[in-house]
């Protein structure tokens, strides 16, 4: 039997997972969505233009590649269709979509559910979430009252939105918040599943099914470590497990079924929206770093937060993650500027300690401690990793040494063909 090899964050997400993803579905036979909605992109450049993928598997672009989106996915359907006819009307073929029929369904309600949460929130403990309807969505699935993508195309979608809608109503209504009209909401969204419906079948058996045949399989990761549900900055995370341990979850394969595990970074650092943040530049440094790198989010546009690249935290995405194997990118921004720093360790309360914890008091007190080093070079020209400049090649060696992971993807630019394999 094969294995399904897996690309996730290491941090904040936005780390180019797409670059990598796309890179690597090339080459496979299937590729898995595993976890999160369409508060996420993946931004892929194909042929002078840029694909900002939300649910779409990446490997839809591949022709013969199976892209599947798993169980553990919450769909906005009209989104995902809004997706789909931007590439029909490009030459694509969507043919070889699949959905899983216990995927959740991104309703109206969860939308509204999430904007009245947040805006009742006091300013300093807004999430900064996405207004996708992300996180009610994922409630309604622990809640047990989700509507999947299986009611979606069948014949209890109905009365499950009737049910649904008469409860979520007395919420809003005791809040002061607009109800929402179940009927206008059946009369959207029963279109959206009939356009859906031939993509909709049992992914698990065939994942497992493809597994047997030896075809070579790619999960692909939203988010990334940090943003992580249990692992991450609660409470200023995601609603799912973008981690290693989503992708048996969402997938319905098992840990046996896992073999490389690719963890994806810059060689700096960013984060959109609230949370801590311990080697952020909040600075001239942080605003140079955001426009060089164009670090504007892909799904809501917002800047980001820029700093430098944290090896601690790092570190702490491999051991949960079990990665083996790094891809760096936007190595080409920093080498822009003269000089910049890694943060190899932190000092926590006069104590050098190289363990991360995501404890809000650990992370308020830690300083971090950097290492240096000379910018101003040029990769765009390199072709493999020993054409790199003699600085850059430092500093991957010194991520390397760090980290005990092998650097094998190495981005140079923003195109799809820039990037270094080793």
């Amino acid at each position: 039997m094969s294995k399904i090899d897996i690309v996730l964050g290491t941090f904040f997400g936005d780390e180019g997972k797409g670059k990598v993803i796309d890179y690597l579905a090339t080459k496979a036979d299937v590729t898995v969505r595993c976890s999160g909605g369409n508060n996420a992109g993946h931004t892929i450049q194909v042929n002078g233009k840029k694909y900002a993928f939300h649910l779409a598997p990446s490997g839809i672009l591949t022709p013969g590649t199976l892209a599947v989106i798993g169980n553990g996915v919450v769909i906005d359907p009209r989104v995902l269709i809004e997706e789909l006819e931007v590439l029909k009307n490009d030459g694509y073929s969507i043919d070889n979509l699949r959905i899983s029929d216990k995927a959740s369904v991104i309703m109206p309600y969860h939308i509204e559910m999430d904007k009245m949460l947040e805006a009742q929130r006091a300013p300093g403990d807004k999430i900064g979430t996405t207004a996708r309807g992300i996180g009610p969505c994922y409630c309604d699935k622990y809640e047990r009252c989700a509507i999947r993508m299986e009611d979606l195309i069948g014949d209890t979608f109905e009365e499950k939105v009737r049910k649904n809608v008469k409860n979520k109503n007395i919420i809003f209504k005791a809040n002061g918040w607009d109800e929402v009209d179940a009927e206008a909401i059946i009369a959207e969204y029963q279109p959206l599943g009939a356009y859906l419906k031939k993509y909709v079948c049992d992914t698990i058996n065939l994942l497992h099914d493809c597994l047997e045949k030896d075809m070579s399989m790619l999960c692909e990761g939203a988010q990334a470590t940090l943003l992580d549900i249990d692992f991450g900055s609660y409470p200023f995370v995601t609603s799912s497990s973008p981690s290693v341990g989503g992708v048996c979850t969402g997938t319905g394969l098992s840990a046996h079924d896992i073999g490389e595990v690719y963890g994806v970074l810059k060689a700096y650092s960013s984060r959109v929206g609230e949370g801590p943040y311990i080697t952020e530049q909040n600075n001239e440094i942080g605003d140079t770093i955001r426009e060089l790198g164009h670090e504007y989010g892909a799904t809501t546009k917002r800047p980001r937060r820029c700093g430098w690249l944290d090896l601690v935290a790092l570190n702490y995405a491999v051991k949960v993650n079990g990665i083996t194997g790094l891809a760096i990118n936007h190595l080409d921004t920093i080498g822009k500027l003269p000089r910049f720093k890694l943060c190899v360790a932190y000092d926590y309360n006069g104590e050098r300690t190289t363990n991360y914890s995501t404890n809000a008091k650990f992370q308020e007190t830690c300083k971090p401690i950097y290492e240096e080093f000379e910018g101003d070079f040029e990769i765009g020209d390199a072709k493999s990793f020993e054409q790199l400049p003699e600085k850059a090649k430092v500093y991957l060696n010194r991520i390397e040494e760090l980290t005990g992971v092998p650097v094998k993807f190495i981005g140079t630019g923003a195109g799809r063909e820039e990037l270094i394999v080793r």
